[in-house]
């Protein structure tokens, strides 16, 4: 973490029951402005629980929330201003038209209307042809686009995301991204919970796990995709073969469906340059080769033997 540089979240100590239970339990971790966070855990981690004192809706019982250096309990109103949150749960102004509840939503922030940027978000999410229609009648994943652009009306500078994607067709799932994306590169820091991993590994500079509420590891995306073991290179033969070449015992070669596959160990401290050296002086069939990656779902089991239950996204 560089000392210069104020972090966009900084939580420390964190501690949140539910008579008795604990739902959070000491947690500790810091993010960077600029970045996009992913916090990730199974169902009951603690994940909503954190975003919900973060962003004040649930009293913390004991630690701080800093963002962007101030206080979440005592800079109450400051705090509610940088941060913007789009929480799982479709919380809608029934009555309201999406134009309505847009204008409206601003001046809860204390926030002058900005017509420019709400045209933009308007625009961007695909909310035009719909501006006009009361919440009642919209489906899911519009209800979903609303909600991002409610989340970003004040032009928040911490943007938390909670299960955005969950239950939302592809399409929209692609535009979202590219929208987070390009908040990201103006400036906005974004937190985002999500049981996609694959999302999680494509978006996130930096990843906390959390299970039962507590902090089960938090580095850089590869970093973590690298510390499982057992990486393989899986080579497609033109022709079977009958066994494993002699040079390859070492490397625990294997063959696959009939001997029309050899898988590789790629452990420890094997270099990959030397294997592919190898096997040009081998002179096998190859046909094409694939490098199978270890997932988030692997390095998830490894840390937390759970799995991540529901991949649609249910509260935790």
């Amino acid at each position: 973490m560089m000392s210069s540089m104020t972090p966009a979240l900084e939580i420390n100590h964190l501690h949140k029951s539910f008579s008795g239970t604990k739902a959070v339990d000491d947690l500790s971790l810091s993010i960077e402005p600029g970045e996009i966070f992913g916090l990730l855990g199974p169902n009951g981690a603690g994940k909503s629980t954190t975003i919900n004192m973060i962003s004040g809706v649930a009293r913390i019982d004991s630690g701080t929330v800093r963002i962007f250096g101030h206080d979440a309990e005592r800079d109450y109103r400051l705090t509610r201003r940088l941060v913007g949150v789009m929480h799982q749960e479709l919380v809608t102004d029934h009555f309201f038209t999406i134009d309505r509840a847009l204008k409206i939503h601003a001046g809860y922030y204390g926030v002058r209307g900005d017509n420019a940027w709400r045209e933009l978000l308007i625009e961007r999410l695909g909310l035009g042809p719909h501006l006009h229609k009361s919440m009642m009648k919209l489906s899911g994943g519009l209800k979903r686009r609303f909600m991002v652009a409610k989340a970003l009306i004040h032009k928040p500078q911490l943007l938390i995301l909670d299960e955005p994607t969950a239950g939302v067709d592809v399409e929209l799932r692609r535009a979202l991204w590219e929208f987070v994306r390009e908040m990201n590169q103006a400036g906005t820091t974004v937190l985002l919970t999500t049981h996609y991993l694959e999302e999680a590994e494509q978006m996130c500079n930096r990843i906390a796990i959390m299970s039962a509420g507590k902090l089960v590891a938090l580095e850089r995306t590869a970093d973590l995709l690298a510390r499982i073991e057992g990486r393989s290179m899986l080579l497609h033969l033109d022709s079977p073969l009958d066994q494993v070449p002699a040079a390859l015992e070492a490397l625990n070669g294997q063959l696959e469906d009939n001997g029309q596959k050899l898988r590789i160990s790629l452990t420890g401290e094997v270099v990959m340059a030397e294997v592919l050296q190898l096997l040009v002086k081998l002179n096998l069939p190859i046909r094409d080769l694939e490098l199978p990656r270890p997932g988030l779902e692997e390095v998830f089991l490894n840390l937390t033997g759970l799995q991540l239950t529901n991949r649609k996204g249910s509260p935790s």
